[in-house]
């Protein structure tokens, strides 16, 4: 990145300069920002699958046991680390840093990162101690198991202090995201894939049960997430030492902030254990072919739309702290110009080659064709809703940035209410497509009120030049659509062919029709100069 549009650099823990004071210097992009954030996660979801492939070969089934101690405290930063806590953080943040010192910044990390600190110990230490209980509730199935249901329990307590270190290596995301340092946060998930793979091909000839070595794979992970970031949070000047004052002002509003936020994303995995439990009542094989296609339709709204929102966040923050409405409208409308230029030609890619993309990826082994078809069908389900997915990505923090956390809670409730009635609705007719079905209407549902309510109250508004750009983005479409329709051919094929002509032939179509889309754009008038947004 060059000097000149390198984000301000704030001033030095001496000085008493109020942080508004460097909003004069150069801006760094919101399009360059994301698409930092995009590439490290890209990376992250590669070497992710490079992982589960290491483990599959080294393990097979029998790493039942790891992944349960894996998953329970992944649950818990699901919860705390990376919903509640960075919506409710990140907008404080932001606005200490625009109406106060330095110094008041600082304070507030410290009695922050205090309060959270024992809070997280504190969980840390009763699952530990009741770490032989926790697989009642997470995996009742073990029980019929002894000795897995053991395993289990003890791999648990070394995993367990992952969600400590996690939770304080969020914190410290957090922290650089609002000061614009987005590419080391987004670099940080990476090492987690490391650990493991190190850990799975090198150090579990160390131990006589296999699984104790992915265990502590997770816990040094967790500790080198923390510690990785800790001096860029120094090289800020805000790597303090953690105050208990759980009676701050910074630290209520922040607790406050979060009830609603934490029982939000409750809500969504509610609805996640719903699909679940519903689909296990379905034909066998219903949760694996749900899971593979909700995998694949998710990984442009991993890719892009949560790498938007994540860079969105702190900037809306601080142009609402700073009273800016214009900007605040103006950064919003950006957003949603960049999820749909990406959204509708993923899910038009999604529908049109779910086959021939799920026998790519996934006819090999004991797969058949019946459940390549069966999973192409609720891939092309998901895919239909990838625009209001993204969306909802982007909204929401239209409300967290204004410290508005209950509204979108509250239209999430009547979501989650919508999904199960479409659930109950659609599963018997449509089995296992059904619930798919039902997910991407009930989003549809979710994004419309965000939507409504932005604009109702005139917090987002649309800037001009919406129809040029809607028109530009629709002919690309339809351009992209045919010539991948026409290189396609009959989907049936991909089922014939072997799986180096169908990588082959998956990659001249990907290839094909990003080229055609970004090419029909630039003949269209639409230049990269367009897309540019200014971050502070």
């Amino acid at each position: 990145m060059s000097t000149s549009s390198a984000p301000p650099e704030p001033p030095t823990p001496e000085s008493p300069t109020p942080e508004r004071s460097t909003q004069s210097s150069p801006t760094p992009s919101l399009l360059r920002s994301s698409s930092i954030v995009s590439i490290m996660t890209l990376l992250s979801r590669i070497l992710g699958l490079v992982r589960d492939v290491v483990i599959a070969h080294y393990f097979g089934s029998r790493a039942d046991a790891f992944f349960v101690a894996f998953k329970i405290p992944n649950f818990f930063r699901r919860l705390f680390a990376e919903g509640a806590f960075s919506v409710a953080f990140v907008p404080v943040l932001s606005e200490y840093r625009t109406q106060r010192t330095l110094d008041d910044v600082r304070l507030l990390i410290a009695r922050v990162s205090g309060a959270l600190g024992l809070a997280l110990l504190a969980v840390t230490v009763l699952a530990l101690l009741f770490a032989d209980a926790l697989p009642w509730i997470f995996a009742p199935g073990f029980r019929t198991d002894p000795e897995k249901f053991a395993l289990t329990a003890d791999l648990l307590r070394i995993t367990f202090p992952y969600l400590l270190f996690i939770s304080l290596a969020a914190f410290a995301s957090s922290i650089l995201n609002s000061y614009g340092r987005f590419a080391v946060p987004a670099f940080t998930p990476v090492l987690l894939n490391i650990c493991l793979i190190v850990a799975a091909v090198f150090v579990t000839p160390w131990f006589d049960q296999p699984l104790y070595a992915l265990a502590w794979g997770v816990f040094f992970a967790g500790l080198i997430q923390l510690l990785f970031q800790l001096p860029f949070v120094a090289r800020l000047g805000l790597l303090v030492r953690p105050q208990w004052q759980p009676r701050d002002e910074g630290v209520k509003r922040i607790g406050g902030l979060m009830i609603p936020a934490l029982f939000g994303v409750s809500v969504s995995q509610i609805n996640l254990l719903l699909d679940t439990l519903l689909a296990s009542f379905l034909e066998s094989g219903s949760v694996s072919w749900l899971y593979y296609s909700d995998r694949l339709s998710n990984l442009p709204l991993g890719i892009f739309a949560i790498a938007i929102g994540v860079v969105i966040l702190p900037a809306l923050s601080q142009r609402h702290a700073q009273n800016n409405t214009t900007e605040f409208a103006r950064t919003l409308d950006w957003a949603v110009r960049m999820v749909l230029l990406i959204a509708f030609p993923a899910a038009l890619a999604l529908v049109m080659l779910a086959t021939p993309l799920m026998a790519t990826i996934f006819f090999y082994g004991e797969m058949t064709r019946y459940d390549v078809l069966q999973m192409s069908m609720s891939l092309q389900a998901y895919a239909s809703g990838i625009a209001a997915f993204m969306l909802i990505k982007v909204l929401a923090p239209g409300y967290y940035a204004r410290q508005d956390i209950k509204t979108p809670v509250k239209i999430g409730i009547q979501a989650m209410v919508v999904n199960m009635v479409l659930n109950l609705a659609l599963v018997m007719p449509l089995q296992h497509v059904g619930l798919a079905l039902a997910t991407t209407l009930a989003a549809y549902f979710n994004a419309y009120w965000l939507y409504r309510g932005l604009r109702k109250t005139g917090i987002y508004q649309a800037q001009s030049g919406w129809l040029s750009f809607f028109m530009k983005m629709m002919a690309a479409n339809t351009v992209m659509t045919v010539v991948l329709w026409w290189l396609m051919g009959d989907a049936g094929q991909w089922l014939e062919a072997s799986a180096g002509v169908r990588a082959s032939w998956m990659a001249l179509l990907v290839v094909a029709g990003g080229v055609t889309y970004a090419l029909v754009l630039l003949l269209a008038g639409l230049r990269m100069r367009h897309l540019r947004g200014s971050l502070f």
